[in-house]
Parts: C-alpha cells; sequence; structure tokens
C-alpha cells in the first residue's frame, strides 16, 4: 500500500516509534501530509528541527481532549495511535491517569475516526496486554478490545480498525538498555529475577509490522511479529561483564515471562513466515488476503520462555552497537 499523496497522523507522534515511523515513512513516500500529534511541546519543537520538510505538520493536543482530536483528523486517510501512557510504575501509582489516556483517549481516537471517515487506524499495543498484572496491561488489553469491536460500528465502507502487538523495543526511551548502560559505572547491575526472559523487536521492525498490518488489515485483526527472546542475564553480561549482580526480586505488577499470543487466543491464530494474525471473532468476518496462512496448533502459546529463536550474546552485542 503506498502513502503516496494521502494525509497519516500519528498520535503520540514525538516518541520513540512515532520519530522512527516518520522517518521510514519520508523515505519512501511522498505523502500529502504526515501530522505529528502529540501534547510535548519541547519535544515537537526537538523533531521539527529533523523533519522540517513541506508535508510535515505539529499538533499540539492531548488524545483525551476529542474536540482537538476532531480539528486533527480533518481530511485525514490514516492513522496510528500510538499515544499512550506506557510505564508500569507511573501507571500503578497513578491509575486514574492512565485509564483518561489509555482507554478514554482510545475511545475518542475511535469515535473521532469514525466520524471524519478515516479509512484504517492501526493502534500499537503491548504485550502487557495478554492476562494483565498491572494497571497498565489491564488499559491496554481494553484498549485492543476497543480497537476490535469498533468494526462492528464502522460498516461495510466505513473506518477499518486493526491492532499490532509486540515487546520490548530496542532503543525506546523504555529500553532496559540505557538504565544497564548508567548504571554499570556503579559496579552493580540490579537483576530482578536470573530466570527472566523477553522478546526484543527493533524500531525498524516495529515500524514494518505496522506498515504490513495497513496492507493486509480488513478490520480487527491483532498483528503479532516473529521475534526472537534474550535472557536478562545475557543482556546484563553483554552491557556490564564486569559488573557484579544483584537480585532485586521481581516488581509489582511484573512478569517473569512475557506472553505475546496466550493458548485462549489459539483457536483464532493464522501464522504466517514472519507474524502471526490473530482474528476477529465477529460474525460474518472475513479477509481473503489471509486464505494464504495456517491455524496454529492447538497446543499453541507465544511466550518469551517457549520461543524457538533465541538472541545469542553475539547477536545482543551486535544490535546494541547498531
Amino acid at each position: 500500500m503506498s502513502f503516496n499523496g494521502k494525509s497519516i497522523l500519528v498520535t503520540g507522534g514525538t516518541g520513540s516509534f512515532g520519530k522512527k515511523f516518520v522517518e521510514t515513512v519520508l523515505k519512501r513516500y511522498k505523502p500529502a501530509r504526515l501530522i505529528v500529534f502529540s501534547r510535548d511541546e519541547l519535544k515537537q519543537v526537538e523533531m521539527r528541527q529533523v523533519f522540517n520538510q513541506s508535508c510535515m505538520r505539529y499538533f499540539i493536543g492531548d488524545v483525551r481532549d476529542s474536540e482537538r482530536l476532531h480539528r486533527a483528523f480533518k481530511d485525514v486517510d490514516y492513522v496510528v495511535h500510538a499515544a499512550a501512557l506506557k510505564h508500569v510504575p507511573v501507571a500503578e501509582y497513578n491509575p486514574f491517569e492512565a485509564v483518561k489516556t489509555n482507554v478514554i483517549g482510545a475511545e475518542n481516537v475511535i469515535n473521532v475516526a469514525l466520524d471524519n471517515g478515516v479509512k484504517k487506524v492501526v493502534a500499537l499495543s503491548s504485550d502487557k496486554a495478554v492476562n494483565p498484572v498491572n494497571m497498565y496491561g489491564a488499559t491496554k488489553l481494553c484498549a485492543d478490545k476497543m480497537f476490535v469491536a469498533s468494526n462492528n460500528y464502522s460498516g461495510i465502507d466505513g473506518t477499518q480498525f486493526a491492532v499490532v502487538r509486540y515487546g520490548n523495543v530496542l532503543g525506546s526511551r523504555g529500553s532496559v538498555v540505557p538504565v544497564f548502560q548508567k548504571l554499570r559505572k556503579s559496579g552493580t547491575i540490579p537483576i530482578t529475577d536470573e530466570r527472566m526472559t523477553r522478546f526484543w523487536i527493533t524500531l525498524e521492525q516495529g515500524v514494518e509490522l505496522v506498515l504490513n498490518a495497513f496492507e493486509l488489515m480488513h478490520g480487527g485483526e491483532i498483528f503479532v511479529p516473529k521475534i526472537p527472546s534474550m535472557k536478562i542475564t545475557d543482556l546484563a553480561d553483554v552491557i556490564a561483564p564486569d559488573c557484579k549482580r544483584k537480585i532485586v526480586g521481581i516488581r509489582p505488577g511484573e512478569k517473569l515471562h512475557e506472553v505475546l499470543i496466550p493458548a485462549d487466543e489459539m483457536r483464532s491464530t493464522v501464522e504466517f513466515k514472519d507474524m502471526y494474525v490473530i482474528c476477529p471473532e465477529i460474525e460474518g468476518w472475513k479477509n481473503p488476503q489471509l486464505k494464504a496462512g495456517k491455524l496454529v496448533k492447538e497446543s499453541f502459546e507465544y511466550s518469551s520462555n517457549n520461543n524457538t529463536v533465541w538472541l545469542s550474546k553475539n547477536d545482543l552485542k551486535k544490535l546494541i552497537r547498531e
């Protein structure tokens, strides 16, 4: 699918994903407008210094404000919804704020997209939305359900909504990598649990997943990439090989392993070469583009500890250098 001559808007566009998405779209396409929608004035000023092409637009606004969204979504063709409160401890301490942004904000994006005739909306989700044990995950699960169900409101020719779900992003502001790099000067690296595993994805892979979702979506799908797992102890060894480890225990709301597709969603999951697609259980729903995939086995669950692809220490070194 081409974005040439189209208007694209990214909520939370000054974040790590938003910057990489804007960079990629500008390299590959010639959009009529590429709109960055976010609430942080300073980040927009800094981003404008890097991306100042004539198609760029910078809108100050909050997804909590539906009136502002109505102005921003006017004549927009495609929306990427990346705005969210993402940090687990922050959401635990400020649960009402997490609901306002992650749930009510998602509802606003959905309603305004429907009212303005946006063609397609892709929302970013998280592994923490699967069997959530923290407030952040609970709000993202709620948002995922809303985006999938919103296709019931669209009608045959209305807005299509889909979700992409992935784990930790190498190079993002919330990544553990810069934390370990900063702490290695102290000589001690805190490890929550030596058994801990995590999925790993680069910003580039995250952007490709979203672009593929726009291409394949019919409305209601959850797209999950096939990505490698890594051991938290391997990451610590690569970043700070000479440091001591201090076992600090799992924080409230934190999991030992991550799950991207639970066993309960197995019956509606289709496998492709580079991704899984969780199909919506909507009456009459069909997506002919998914016929090339195959249903996963009944015992299937996609978690970071039972993954078939793992990053070695050398792989991690290479990724961190890049």
